[in-house]
């Protein structure tokens, strides 16, 4: 089942993390952004977000789900969607340990 736009928007009024936050769309779900890293994806209408080590201790105990078949497991945030800082503090903490994306290279034309 693919996400829909009404989800993208409502992660979106929760985060209230205004043009740091953007989405992609990919494949009928999302890949969920800020400051241009990608800290986790939108898919059958629920936010999961990547694991690193800072969110582990901030988190504690939540639920893990598979973004797509053969992906790491990742946070399943949908009982505490409801909760606003949660889900601001989650993706900034996620964002502040993820890498940078590479910059793109330029490909010579022959």
């Amino acid at each position: 089942m693919a996400s829909n736009q009404d989800f993208v928007d409502y992660v979106s009024e929760q985060a209230n993390l205004a043009g740091r936050l953007t989405f992609k769309k990919m494949f009928g779900e999302y890949a969920v952004y800020v400051d241009l890293k990608v800290v986790g994806f939108i898919c059958d209408n629920q936010l999961l977000v990547k694991p690193t080590a800072a969110g582990k201790q901030w988190v504690g105990n939540i639920a893990e789900g598979a973004p797509y078949p053969g992906a790491q497991l990742h946070y399943l945030v949908s009982e505490r969607l409801e909760d606003r800082g949660f889900v601001r503090e989650l993706l900034l903490i996620t964002a502040s340990e993820v890498p940078a994306p590479k910059p793109k290279t330029k490909t010579p034309r022959t």
